[in-house]
């Protein structure tokens, strides 16, 4: 349990007691408790904590909010004084908790012992979950689209494992279906065109540059051997070879990114072993199936869709829905308590059918959930970017991580909530100023790091220094904002807001400059100046392992 949910603990049994004593002096009436909460408050003017339990009982009690919050500040028990400073009844009425600071030292030695494991909690008690993100077809290069759910999807998996889950990354690689076939046609149009074939390039067909350049090294490496072979020989070997090379690429982009997957798993896979037809048969057993102008259509409008889904059409050949409900089937079968996709926002239609498959099969529907991305602008001197020099159509990661650096990358993806279109300025992920919000964090890093080196060649242990005499007002502010980082993580893993985190580093790094500019640490006056540096490095650890989770490295200088 993390010292703030101690606190907050100690707030609720107050709050308990004032309700039961304010009832027994006929102040307030109610029957239940009301399940009320316990946050903390966004202006630092409002206390540490704040509650909202005046207002929930409001209507049962017949009392204007602020009254009923009145009548527990009056009635909170006396022996909350150790660590209770006072109470206010507040706005509609809140009821703020303002503690003495005490509790605040109490901190910085759990940091220090606990260093990059700081942060960390048992909160999701090993329950499995696995993040399926990215995913793109195996037919070109990863675009902005991709990049950006590569950075949430890791972030997401970090955040999470950091609360105590037991996380498993996974990709599905899309190496079966139309694309594939598409993939297929194209790929031997460009062959034969290549060896001097004049020959049509298909209307479906992929146009990428980088199309070009896999047959060409296909052709360094077989020269005109399949250029009399069979088309669908030719086809196989040249899909084989284009998408061992595409999948390498996209796994070393992604591992450059500092993406790295424990589950690489393959669609194919599951018509090869019969999953798919195994999947469609179940269904029609339940009666979620029927067949209508030789095809077999998912009655998905039963779960709020607009209109039902082809599993296998008429040709017999099952469709990319039927093999993504055999797909999460299998992740259920594989003991996944919850399952998580990051999709882009046109898949929003996908997400109802999905979760009816879901539970046609017998599993609960909120075990899955589908967190929708939405598109990515990229800007270069105000104007929007929209080619790419590899693919011909779009700008690429591995162009994006040349231009900007994976540290700006990543965090300018997560910096925002996945329901918000994001601009993304390239000028600006560049720019060495306060004004680059990843520059602004990597810098309060360096800057702690320049502190801790000129100051000791030793740092004082922590259990030697007084940390007592840490009373300016910057210096409580950043102890506490560095008390609130294990609950921070818990918030952004229980809501899967990994964006939450470049807040914090933000508003974290911003107190550690305020501090700066209103605390000399390397004074003459010992006491104070050990404790400053315990502070500071203190700071450091929780800067660099919340930077860690976002993929971003924390460099010493900068």
């Amino acid at each position: 349990m993390t010292i703030v949910t101690q606190l907050k603990d100690k707030v609720r049994k107050a709050i308990v007691t004032a309700l039961e004593t304010a009832r027994a002096k006929g102040e307030i009436t109610y029957t239940s408790l009301p399940d009320f909460t316990i946050e903390v408050p966004k202006e630092k003017a409002h206390g540490d904590f704040a509650a909202n339990v005046a207002m929930l009982l409001a209507k049962e009690a017949r009392k204007a909010p602020r009254l009923i919050a009145q009548a527990l500040q009056e009635n909170i028990p006396e022996d909350t004084s150790a660590w209770l400073d006072r109470t206010e009844a507040a706005g509609p009425g809140f009821l703020n908790f303002f503690l003495k600071t005490d509790w605040l030292y109490e901190v910085l030695p759990v940091v220090l012992k606990q260093d990059k494991k700081y942060g960390c909690s048992d909160y999701g008690q090993g329950k499995k979950v696995q993040v399926e993100f990215v995913s793109a077809n195996p037919t070109g290069l990863l675009h902005m689209g991709n990049a950006r759910g590569a950075a949430l999807g890791d972030s997401l998996c970090n955040v999470l494992k950091a609360a105590g889950f037991d996380v498993t990354r996974e990709f599905y690689i899309n190496d079966a279906g139309n694309q594939i076939e598409n993939f297929a046609k194209s790929l031997e149009a460009r062959y034969l065109q290549l060896l001097g074939h004049d020959v049509p390039f298909p209307e479906e067909g992929y146009h990428g540059e980088d199309l070009i350049a896999t047959v060409q090294n296909i052709i360094e490496q077989v020269g005109d051997k399949y250029l009399h072979a069979d088309s669908a020989e030719r086809q196989k070997f040249l899909v084989q070879t284009a998408l061992h090379e595409k999948i390498s690429a996209i796994k070393k982009d992604l591992a450059d990114f500092g993406v790295e997957y424990d589950v690489w798993f393959s669609e194919q896979s599951l018509h090869d072993s019969g999953a798919v037809q195994k999947t469609v048969k179940e269904l029609q057993e339940k009666g979620y199936v029927y067949e209508k102008d030789g095809a077999l259509w998912f009655k998905s409008t039963l779960f709020g869709d607009e209109k039902d889904e082809v599993l296998v059409r008429a040709n017999g050949i099952p469709t990319y829905f039927a093999a993504d409900i055999a797909y999460h089937r299998n992740k259920f079968e594989r003991g996944f308590e919850k399952v998580i996709n990051i999709w882009g926002a046109d898949h929003h239609g996908h997400v109802a059918r999905m979760k009816g498959a879901v539970q046609s099969l017998g599993y609960d529907p909120d075990r899955l959930q589908v967190i929708l991305m939405q598109l990515v602008r990229l800007f270069r001197g105000g104007e929007v970017v929209r080619m790419s020099k590899r693919s011909g159509q779009y700008v690429t990661l591995a162009e994006l991580m040349e231009e900007v650096g994976r540290d700006a990358a990543r965090y300018f993806f997560v910096m925002r909530s996945p329901d918000s279109h994001l601009d993304f300025d390239l000028d600006l992920a560049k720019e060495e100023s306060a004004e680059n919000p990843v520059y602004y964090v990597q810098y309060a890093h360096a800057r702690i790091c320049s502190i801790i080196k000129a100051g000791a060649s030793r740092l004082p242990s922590v259990e030697q220094v007084d940390l007592t005499v840490l009373r300016e007002e910057a210096e409580l502010d950043l102890l506490r904002k560095i008390a609130d980082l294990p609950d921070e993580i818990i918030g952004a893993a229980a809501h899967q807001e990994p964006h939450r985190l470049t807040r914090y580093a933000h508003e974290l790094a911003s107190l550690f400059h305020s501090f700066y500019n209103s605390c000399r640490v390397l004074t003459d006056e010992t006491e104070l100046k050990n404790a400053r540096l315990v502070l500071v490095e203190a700071t450091r650890i929780t800067l660099r392992n919340v930077l860690t989770l976002l993929g971003v490295s924390a460099p010493e200088r900068m």
